[in-house]
């Protein structure tokens, strides 16, 4: 999977992390209300966690994007896919900063993954998941297509807490008849 590969929306650019965007990202990423909507962001999130993520991003397996405005190129939020490519299937993951909640820019950015993923990857199959507090992500996932497939229940601990995980997947047929 391409690192460099760089993604394009009616209002987005989805494009490769640099060391460049650390200090763009920390107070996006690093606000509490981020991090409690997601399993894998730390709160209070450092510029080491930062660094640790941009080596992560490095792993030929993921697809890690931060998501920017296509009119000034500020940073929004990031996306990506965890693929295995045996199974032929990917896990879709995202986050906004506060600011850019609710003004539909996840969905933009999640359909461009899909078609990405699907067309260019050569997906069977994407997934996601969000924490059962977090219904605005569902609404999301249902908006690209996603169907629901059940609930994990206290499956994912968060903050010394378990909570319980919706989770959600799409075909590639499901994702051809929708296109």
């Amino acid at each position: 999977m391409s690192t460099h590969r760089t993604l394009e929306t009616a209002r987005l650019k989805l494009r490769p992390y640099t060391e460049a965007d650390i200090f763009e990202l920390l107070p996006l990423i690093g606000t509490r209300e981020v991090a409690a909507t997601t399993l894998r962001i730390a709160h209070p999130y450092s510029e080491q966690d930062a660094r640790a993520f941009l080596e992560l991003a490095k792993d030929p397996d993921k697809l890690w994007l931060a998501i920017t405005l296509r009119t000034d190129g500020r940073q929004i939020g990031g996306i990506g896919l965890r693929t295995d490519n045996q199974h032929q299937h990917a896990e879709l993951g995202y986050w906004l900063g506060v600011p850019f909640w609710g003004q539909g820019f996840a969905t933009e950015a999640a359909r461009e993954i899909l078609r990405y993923g699907f067309k260019t990857l050569g997906l069977h199959r994407i997934f996601a998941s969000h924490f059962k507090h977090n219904s605005a992500s569902g609404h999301i996932l249902k908006k690209i297509g996603m169907k629901y497939e059940g609930c994990q229940r206290e499956h994912l601990r968060k903050w010394d807490q378990f909570v319980d995980s919706e989770l959600y997947g799409i075909l590639r047929r499901e994702w051809e008849v929708r296109e």
